[in-house]
């Protein structure tokens, strides 16, 4: 089943720039090349996004691949298709990796298990901060300077080769 999505780069040391776009490269199969520009929200460092067509399950793949720069800012969606939900995966330094399954409007969604687990996973009072980690809160909050620095920056349109 073929799905769609976005690749967020929300900041690089310009030094990881290429070792991304291998990344990439790697897990879609044809060679990228990115348009990088400046990061007003982070000095120093570079933002770049691409949109990807592909097999569902490519995003985690895509997140997976470029985890391995802990020093990156990024966002990965997978828009929903038939019969399989849609994700996003956040990575900020010092979080670390978040991922959550979106619906078809883009809304985190918590099944009835991880809202079980979460009831039951300690005092009722901390119920409330183990919500907002489900949904993933605090990587939104601190990627949220950047998005807004990356408006108007170009997109790269990509396609998974096969």
């Amino acid at each position: 089943m073929s799905t769609r999505g976005v690749v967020h780069v929300h900041s690089s040391p310009t030094a990881v720039c290429p070792h991304v776009e291998w990344a990439i490269s790697g897990v879609l199969g044809t060679r990228v090349t990115l348009q990088w520009s400046a990061q007003p929200a982070v000095t120093g460092q570079l933002r770049a996004e691409c949109s990807w067509v592909g097999p569902a399950g490519k995003g985690g793949a895509l997140a997976g691949a470029l985890r391995a720069w802990p020093m990156l800012r990024f966002e990965v969606t997978e828009e929903p298709s038939s019969g399989v939900d849609g994700q996003r995966f956040c990575h900020v330094p010092g979080l670390g990796l978040w991922t959550g399954r979106t619906s078809a409007n883009g809304d985190v969604v918590l099944g009835e298990d991880q809202l079980r687990t979460i009831v039951a996973a300690g005092p009722a009072d901390r119920v409330g901060a183990r919500i907002s980690d489900a949904l993933g809160e605090r990587w939104d909050s601190e990627l949220e300077a950047c998005r807004f620095a990356g408006d108007g920056a170009p997109v790269t349109w990509l396609h998974q080769v096969g």
